[in-house]
């Protein structure tokens, strides 16, 4: 995922609170963890959010057995060669004993090769089937995008569409997705081309789609894209379902265009479950009533199951990724449970399928399968 800017608000994610003493550390020096993304992003401000409402809850409850957690962290730009560079403090930090991140795939992919063999790191929405398997030290929270992209082309089948037009951002993110569409949809596919992932102006594309009318417009990309593409189908009156994948998530603070999209999410904030519903009470009691979406909800997770990690074998940095890897039972993740097969992705988890309602909520439409 990368490139929808938007403005942060000031964050200190290295929080001041005080822990009381709590399990058998005693109140002991603060355990340390890092978290890299792109800050200046929408995908990145609001994982980071979903990382400090956390990281607020586990100090206020006394800490990981009784001591403070707290979090170094670097703007990574969604920029592989930059990831790098950051990872490599990390792990020459010997304070560190996890990461939270990469937020974006072609961040994570960098980074990884630097982590190996010395540093967990738990990636949030970094999908790309390229993450699979690529190292014993790399996991992530979210479904590969060969599966993400495989369940929103059967979903777009069963919902009876039959004419595909794919678009994608020439990166890990938007090619791995749109591949695992075009191979999964058993319509016609009537065009498939790149986009860039800042352009202004689609109208070329849009133009293009009322005369070969496919009935569903997918697109792998992010908000950057789907915004300007959006507002130029509704100019022109594009008669065509719109659908992207979980960087599509933003898009819902722009109903006017956005209304009618299917968004394959890893996250809800409709979604029923007691856990998923006590995570959004709480964001919006902390956020001023802003609903979060799967990057926020990401982070949260990633944080906690790092700091259950914490909790069962301290900060021991190898520990810490046996204790990963090695998770008999699941991990009671708000976006679901939790547990790692040994390429690194998550057992079992897969989106769900949503779309945009009038007022900006993310409606669940259904399981993709």
């Amino acid at each position: 995922m990368a490139r929808t800017r938007a403005r942060i608000p000031h964050i200190l994610l290295l929080l001041a609170s005080a822990c009381s003493p709590g399990g058998g550390g005693g109140g002991g020096a603060p355990y340390t963890i890092a978290a890299a993304g792109p800050w200046q992003l929408s995908h990145g401000r609001n994982t980071r959010l979903g990382i400090e409402l956390a990281l607020k809850e586990i100090n206020d409850a006394g800490g990981v057995n009784g001591h403070k957690l707290q979090v170094k962290e670097a703007d990574d730009r969604a920029d592989g060669a930059t990831a790098a560079q950051i990872a490599q403090k990390f792990v020459d930090d010997r304070t560190v004993s996890a990461v939270v991140g990469h937020v974006t795939s072609g961040a994570m992919v960098a980074a990884v090769q630097v982590y190996d063999g010395h540093l967990a790191a738990v990636a949030t929405s970094a999908s790309s089937p390229d993450l699979t398997g690529i190292s014993k030290w790399a996991f992530r929270v979210i479904s590969s995008d060969s599966a993400n992209g495989a369940d929103m082309a059967r979903f777009a089948v069963r919902t009876g569409h039959k004419r595909a037009a794919i678009l994608y951002e020439n990166d890990n993110y938007g090619r791995g997705l749109a591949d695992a569409f075009r191979r999964n949809f058993s319509g016609e596919i009537i065009d498939i081309d790149p986009i860039r992932a800042d352009a202004a102006n689609h109208e070329v594309f849009i133009s293009y789609f009322r005369l070969k009318q496919p009935d569903i417009v997918f697109v792998a990309g992010t908000s950057g894209s789907a915004l300007p593409l959006l507002a130029e189908a509704k100019r022109q009156g594009l008669k065509a379902d719109f659908m992207g994948g979980d960087g599509w998530t933003p898009i819902t603070e722009h109903p006017d265009v956005s209304e009618g999209a299917y968004v394959g999410a890893p996250f809800a904030p409709t979604d029923p479950r007691p856990e998923a519903q006590k995570f959004v009470s709480a964001y919006k009691a902390a956020y001023k009533g802003a609903e979060p979406d799967g990057n926020a909800a990401l982070g949260y997770d990633a944080t906690k199951i790092i700091a259950a990690a914490l909790g069962a074998v301290g900060p021991d940095r190898e520990k810490i990724r046996d204790w990963l890897a090695g998770l008999s039972l699941p991990f009671a993740g708000v976006t679901g449970p939790i547990r790692f097969l040994p390429t690194g992705d998550p057992a079992g988890k897969s989106i769900t399928m949503t779309r945009v309602r009038k007022d900006g909520a993310l409606i669940v439409e259904g399981a993709p399968k």
